[in-house]
Order: structure tokens, then sequence, then C-alpha cells
């Protein structure tokens, strides 16, 4: 069901992304391609077929897992790209980009333990017919 607190914490997850998208206008990490949008656009859409493929609870483990290892590499090129920058890491005077993702990956780890135990009651309450 679409109203359960797993899809809370995805779209959390999905806002993250958007925030994210919005903040690192200013990030470039290459030249040529734009690797922070499209990896803020995959991570909005994974986030939004999860929240609505709510029948289907291993396919919502399955695009949260791979949301989280996206996330997860977006927080190792961010703080590269910090680390990258001239001044040293004084946050006040950079960005708060990486924090968007650790976030993120926090919600979703939530939602994949909220759907765990649902898929755990679908199955205690299977085995009692």
């Amino acid at each position: 069901m679409i109203q359960r607190i797993q899809t809370i914490w995805t779209f959390l997850a999905v806002l993250a992304a958007v925030f994210l998208f919005i903040t690192g206008q200013d990030v470039i990490i290459s030249e040529g391609l734009p690797v922070l949008d499209s990896a803020c656009v995959v991570l909005v859409l994974i986030g939004l077929l999860s929240v609505f493929s709510y029948k289907n609870r291993k396919r919502q483990i399955l695009l949260n897992n791979i949301s989280i290892i996206i996330n997860a590499l977006l927080v190792g090129v961010l703080i590269y790209w910090l680390l990258n920058l001239s001044g040293g890491i004084q946050f006040p005077e950079k960005g708060i980009e990486p924090i968007f993702p650790f976030i993120a990956m926090i919600c979703l780890f939530i939602a994949n333990i909220y759907i765990k135990k649902d898929e755990r009651l679908v199955k205690s309450v299977d085995r009692l017919r």
C-alpha cells in the first residue's frame, strides 16, 4: 500500500536527491559530463519506481539497494570533489552536497527494514491459513 511507512522513507530519499540536484549546480566533476545531474535524475526515477511498486516488495528492496549503491558512489565522488577544491576542507565555505546522498542512504536503509518487516508479516499470515 502506498501509505505505508516505507513509502515515506523512500520519498524522503527522493527529496534528498532533488535537493542535491538543486544545490549541486556548482559542482563540476568532469568538464563534459553532467555526472551529478544525471545521477540525481536516475535516483529520482528509481525512487519513484520503488514507491509505486508497493505490491512487489522484493523489487522495492532491489531498487532501494541499487539507489543506496548509487548514493554511496555519489558521496565518494562529492568528497573527492571537496578535497580537490582549493583552500582545504572548510564546510561553511564550500557546500553541503555530500550530506544529501548520505541522508538518502539512511532513509533507504530504514525503508528496507520496514519492507522486510512487512514481508515477514505477510509470510506469517500465509502460514496461518
